[in-house]
C-alpha cells in the first residue's frame, strides 16, 4: 500500500472538503489489487470557519474536542460493492485499500483504527475502547462486541473521590489528568477477537499501513493542530506525551509539522506478532507504570498487570427495535446509546415526523423546522431522563425488569409520548416509575471519540465507534500511544443525594457507562430476511445520541440522502431546560444571540433555553440501495468516505 506517499498528498487537502471514491474494474467485477483508490472532488466545497464561537469557560474535563469549522455543499459518495468512512483521509484510505485487496469490514476496521491511532490520538487508539456492531451477511446475524474499558481491581467507589482513604485529597491535577482515570484498555482485544471470527486477510498484513506511515511520518493536520494547541499544558505534564507533541521549546507543534513515531512502530510490530503482547510482557508492563506515574505531582493509578491479563472483551445480544418499518440496532448496556436511541425513536414513532421536515433543503440539509426539533428535542429529554437513572454496567446493575424491554417496549413508550406538549417544552423530564434502588447520576463526558462505517464486498457491515474519553485521554503517553481516561466515566460520587446508590458508580472489574451509538438499521427483522439498509454512527459524548437519532430522522422521515443528513443542523437536549443548535452550520444566524434567526426564536417562544455553541460530531452513514452504496461523511470533521467507483 502506497501510504508513504499518501500521506505527502493528502496533507495539503485535510482543510478542504475532499471525498475520496476507490477505483475498481469499471466493468464492476470483483476488486482488483491493481486498481488503486484516488482522489476524486467533492463538488465545490469550501472550508468555513465558523462565526458561532463555543460560550463559556473551556473546562477540558467536561468540553468536547474545539471545533474547527463547517466545510460547506458536500456531496455523497455513490460506489458499488464497498464503501468506507473514517475521521481522517488516510485511515479512510489505508481501509478503502484493505477492502479493494478483498478483505472483509473486520479487517478494513483494524488497519482503520490502527492508523487513527496514529493520525487522530486526540480521539482514539489502542490505548483506548470501543463498541462494534458487526454484520455477518452469510450469517444473517449481528454480533455485538464490547470492548469497553474496565476499572482496575483496586478500583474502589472513592477510587476517583480521594487519594485513600486516609488521604482524602482529591486526585491530582485532577481527576481526569490523574492515573486514576485511566481504564484497563479493550480496543486491541476487541480488534484480534472481531479478525479471527470474520477476518480474510492475514492479522499482520492489517498493520502494514500504520506501521510504514509512523516509520515514514505524516503532516499535522488542521484539526490535530487545534487539539495540541487547547491540550498543551496538559500533554507538557506528561514525558513522553511532552516531546512528541510540543517542540523543544515547550511550544504546540503547529499544522503540517511532520511527525513520525518510531514507538508507536515498534508497539505495533510487537502486537501485529502476537496481540496477547498487549495485555502481557513489556507492553502491559510499560502502560502499568505509565499509568503509575506522579510526573507533576500526579496520582497515580492502582492499575496492574493482572488486571491487563484478565481483561475480555464481552459478546452481547444486540439491542433491536422497530422505527418506520425498519428494524435499528444498537448496543446494549453498559453503552446507553442504543437503548436512549430506541426509546426516542419509540417515542417519536407516536407522532407523524414528516409532516415537520426541514425547509428550503441544500447540500447542507437545510432549515430544520421549529416542530421537528421540538419533538426531537421533547422525546430525548425523556430518553436521557431514564438513561441517567437506570442504565449502567448491566453486569453489575441490572435494567428495571431485568432487560431493555421495559425501557423501550411501545406500550410503555407509547405513554412517555403522552407527556409532549406540542406547545411547550417540558424543560426537565422525570424517569419512569421503576422504583429503587438507583439515583439519576449527571452526564458524563466523552468526547475522544471516532466513528468507522464499513459495508464491504461480501455485504458484511461494521459501525465501531472508539474513543479514549477526553481529547488526548489521560495525557499519559506510552509507547507511542495515549491512555484513556475512561474511567471518568463513572460517577464521581457513590451514592445521589438521596441516599441511593447511583448505578453508574464505580465498583472494580465494571465498565463505565457510556453514549456511543453505533447503528445498523435493516428492512426488516433480522434473520428473519431484513436487508441491510444502513450503516452509520458518531463521535461526541452523551450528544452522541441526538447526533445519531437527528441522522436517522432525517434519513427515514424527512428523506434526506447521507451526506444531508449528516451535515445537516445538529441539535437536541439530554435531559436539562438547554436545547442544542449547533452554530457552526451555515443556515444559522447566531448573530445577536440567535435573535434573527427563525429556529431558534420560533423554540424559545416554546420554552427552549437555546444554546449556540459549535457542534463537533463525526457523524458517518452508508445506505445500500438496488443499484450500490451512498456515503456521506461529518463536514465538521475531517471525515472522508471512500469506495469502488460504480
Amino acid at each position: 500500500m502506497r501510504i508513504s506517499s499518501l500521506s505527502k498528498v493528502m496533507a495539503p487537502l485535510t482543510g478542504v472538503a475532499l471525498v475520496l471514491a476507490g477505483c475498481a474494474a469499471e466493468d464492476g467485477s470483483q476488486p482488483s489489487a491493481a486498481t488503486p483508490c484516488a482522489i476524486v472532488a467533492n463538488g465545490t466545497p469550501v472550508l468555513k470557519t465558523s462565526t458561532a464561537p463555543t460560550t463559556g469557560s473551556q473546562d477540558i474535563s467536561t468540553n468536547p474536542e474545539i471545533a474547527v469549522g463547517y466545510r460547506t455543499d458536500m456531496t455523497t459518495v455513490r460506489t458499488s460493492s464497498y464503501s468506507v468512512a473514517t475521521a481522517n483521509p488516510l485511515a479512510t484510505q489505508a481501509a478503502c485499500e484493505a477492502l479493494r485487496e478483498g478483505g472483509t469490514a473486520a479487517d478494513a476496521l483494524v488497519t482503520a483504527q490502527l492508523v487513527l491511532g496514529l493520525v487522530e490520538p486526540q480521539s482514539s487508539g489502542i490505548g483506548g475502547g470501543g463498541f462494534l456492531l458487526y454484520y455477518d451477511a452469510a450469517a444473517g446475524s449481528v454480533e455485538a462486541y464490547d470492548g469497553r474499558e474496565v476499572a482496575p481491581a483496586a478500583a474502589t467507589e472513592n477510587y476517583l473521590r480521594w487519594v485513600s482513604d486516609t488521604d482524602r485529597a482529591e486526585p491530582k491535577p485532577d481527576a481526569r489528568a490523574s492515573g486514576r482515570s485511566i481504564g484497563v484498555p479493550g480496543i486491541v482485544r476487541l480488534m484480534a477477537d472481531v479478525h479471527a471470527e470474520q477476518g480474510k486477510t492475514g492479522w499482520r498484513d492489517l498493520f502494514t499501513p500504520a506501521v510504514t506511515l509512523a516509520d515514514d511520518g505524516f503532516d499535522i493536520s488542521p484539526r490535530l493542530a487545534a487539539a495540541i494547541a487547547d491540550a498543551a499544558p496538559e500533554l507538557k505534564a506528561d514525558p513522553q506525551a511532552g516531546e512528541y507533541f510540543l517542540d523543544p521549546d515547550g511550544n504546540p507543534k503547529t499544522e503540517g509539522t511532520r511527525l513520525t513515531n518510531p514507538a508507536y512502530a515498534k508497539t505495533l510490530g510487537a502486537i501485529a506478532s502476537d496481540p496477547q503482547s498487549f495485555y502481557t510482557g513489556a507492553i502491559a508492563e510499560a502502560v502499568v507504570d505509565a499509568a503509575a506515574d506522579t510526573s507533576g505531582g500526579r496520582t497515580p493509578s492502582l492499575m496492574t498487570t493482572e488486571d491487563l491479563a484478565g481483561y475480555a472483551v464481552k459478546k452481547r445480544d444486540p439491542l433491536c427495535s422497530p422505527y418506520r418499518g425498519r428494524q435499528v440496532c444498537g448496543m446494549p448496556p453498559p453503552s446507553s446509546g442504543g437503548i436512549a436511541v430506541a426509546a426516542t425513536l419509540g417515542i417519536l414513532e407516536q407522532f407523524a415526523m414528516a409532516e415537520h421536515g426541514p425547509g428550503d433543503v441544500d447540500l447542507n440539509g437545510g432549515r430544520p423546522s421549529v416542530m421537528g426539533v421540538h419533538l426531537i428535542s421533547e422525546a430525548e429529554r425523556l430518553a436521557y431522563a431514564d438513561r441517567d437513572k437506570y442504565v449502567a454496567d448491566t453486569d453489575f446493575v441490572p435494567l428495571p425488569g431485568g432487560s431493555p424491554n421495559s425501557l423501550i417496549n411501545s406500550d410503555y413508550l407509547a405513554g412517555r409520548a403522552r407527556l409532549i406538549s406540542e406547545t411547550r417544552s417540558m424543560g426537565t423530564a422525570k424517569p419512569g416509575e421503576f422504583g429503587p434502588p438507583t439515583s439519576p447520576a449527571p452526564p458524563t463526558p466523552e468526547h475522544g471519540t471516532s466513528q468507522v462505517s464499513i459495508i464491504d464486498s461480501y455485504g458484511n457491515a461494521a459501525s465501531l465507534t472508539t474513543t479514549v474519553e477526553s481529547a488526548f485521554g489521560s495525557f499519559h503517553m506510552v509507547d507511542g500511544f495515549i491512555l484513556n481516561n475512561q474511567l471518568t466515566d463513572f460517577s464521581v460520587e457513590p451514592v445521589g443525594p438521596d441516599g441511593a446508590p447511583i448505578a453508574n458508580r464505580i465498583q472494580p472489574g465494571k465498565r463505565p457507562r457510556s453514549s456511543m451509538a453505533p447503528t445498523l438499521i435493516f428492512d426488516g427483522p433480522v434473520g428473519s430476511g431484513g436487508r441491510l439498509y444502513s450503516v452509520l454512527g458518531s463521535p461526541g459524548g452523551s450528544v452522541i445520541i441526538q447526533f445519531v437519532v437527528k441522522t436517522i430522522v432525517s434519513m427515514l422521515d424527512w428523506g434526506l440522502d447521507p451526506q444531508q443528513a449528516v451535515s445537516s443542523v445538529d441539535f437536541g437536549a439530554a435531559n436539562t431546560p438547554k436545547t442544542n443548535i449547533g452554530g457552526e452550520h451555515p443556515i444559522i444566524d447566531t448573530s445577536d444571540n440567535g435573535d434573527h434567526d427563525p429556529l431558534v426564536t420560533g423554540l424559545r417562544e416554546l420554552g427552549h433555553q437555546v444554546d449556540l455553541a459549535d457542534q463537533s460530531s463525526g457523524l458517518s452513514a452508508i445506505i445500500r440501495t438496488d443499484t450500490g452504496l451512498i456515503g456521506g461523511a461529518d463536514p465538521r470533521r475531517e471525515g472522508l468516505v471512500m469506495g469502488d467507483t460504480r
